[in-house]
């Protein structure tokens, strides 16, 4: 059987074997990205609960932000760097509570949108490679039976042994698309639900660095009210 094949691949037409080397390339390609994203995005869910737990046992911002620790690859790690960066920035330009506690939200949505992009990257691929593989072994499909009726306009014969060549051509195409589609079809859709619960994990870590902002300015803001009595 092995044999048959590689020798139906070998006396395939030019325009079949670029269909079928284009298909393997994507299959490669395909599971090499999932394997990859599968490692990266369970990573980044460990990182992303180990920090919000660290996070919230913190005593105050400053506590809080260093026990994220100096990690990049974690997906808190970049959104709480722009929001205490914000966060900084404003309090030494003297703005009022109100104003760096509404710039630092909008700071903190951006930091999470960069990073849920920086994390989805790639997965295009998939989504490419799901929606157009069934379609290129297809255009394999067609090719080979397009072959077969020229042989048996050729040789005047309808026999089997006429046929069969380009039959086979067109039933391995399309098997070749349908087994890179469905793979990259099901990791697409998998990668979807973890990207899903990492952004909730993100967000929950914006809203909760939110409000460590916002309890540090109230209490800066109790402590010079407190000062001008006195």
């Amino acid at each position: 059987m092995e044999n048959n094949f590689f020798q139906i691949i070998g006396q395939a037409t030019l325009v079949a074997k670029f269909v079928l080397a284009l298909l393997v390339l994507m299959s490669i390609g395909s599971w090499s990205l999932m394997f990859q994203k599968l490692f990266a995005l369970r990573a980044a869910r460990r990182k992303a609960e180990d920090g919000l737990e660290r996070f919230l046992r913190a005593r105050d911002l400053r506590e809080a932000v260093q026990s994220l620790g100096g990690d990049a690859t974690s997906p808190l790690y970049h959104v709480a760097q722009q929001g205490v960066a914000e966060f900084n920035r404003l309090k030494e330009m003297g703005n009022s509570g109100e104003v760096v506690a509404d710039n630092v939200r909008r700071a903190l949505r951006q930091g999470v949108a960069n990073e849920m992009s920086s994390l989805s990257s790639s997965l295009s691929f998939l989504a490419t490679a799901a929606n157009t593989a069934p379609f290129i072994g297809l255009f394999g499909t067609v090719w080979g039976i397009m072959h077969s009726f020229h042989a048996i306009g050729m040789m005047k014969s309808a026999s089997l042994a006429t046929v069969a060549p380009g039959i086979s051509e067109a039933l391995i195409a399309t098997a070749i698309g349908l087994a890179v589609a469905i793979p990259a079809t099901v990791g697409y859709n998998v990668f979807l639900g973890m990207l899903a619960g990492i952004e909730v994990q993100v967000v929950n870590f914006a809203g909760v660095f939110l409000n460590r902002v916002q309890r540090e300015l109230n209490a800066h803001r109790g402590a010079r009210a407190a000062h001008g009595e006195h």
